[in-house]
């Protein structure tokens, strides 16, 4: 009875073990599923940046040379205007205005305009009403 007892335990035991395998071996397949997914996403993130600081690297590198050839554009065009219309009133020519100076970054020093004026308006509701 004895050895009945210990072959029933034996296969209790077996079945216990091979429940806990499969549960547990489902849980460490989704936990490398998921760690692996994870490394992906940190890999396409990665590419991704390098991807954007190479765009943005470029649409600079871009941009500086189409001020500096729209510089040399301008600079021709106002030395034709001088050579070719010397007798051309001040007020008249057509490239008197002056492009803003570089800097040693080849930055431009340009004063933004504010989109507010210094002083505020001297306009209330009653004067306001008063003129419609």
């Amino acid at each position: 009875m004895t050895w009945q007892y210990s072959l029933i335990g034996l296969i209790i035991g077996i079945i216990i073990g091979v429940i806990l395998m499969r549960f547990s071996n489902k849980k460490l397949r989704k936990l490398r599923v998921i760690k692996d997914e994870l490394e992906q996403s940190r890999q396409e993130l990665l590419s991704y940046r390098e991807a954007l600081v190479k765009h943005f690297s470029h649409s600079a590198e871009l941009a500086d040379n189409m001020i500096r050839e729209y510089r040399k554009f301008y600079q021709h065009m106002k030395k034709s205007c001088n050579e070719l219309l010397p007798n051309l009133p001040e007020d008249k020519k057509f490239f008197a205005h002056q492009l803003p100076e570089m800097n040693n970054n080849n930055q431009t020093t340009i004063q933004i305009p504010r989109d507010y004026s210094e002083h505020s308006s001297s306009l209330t509701c009653s004067e306001h009403t008063q003129h419609n």
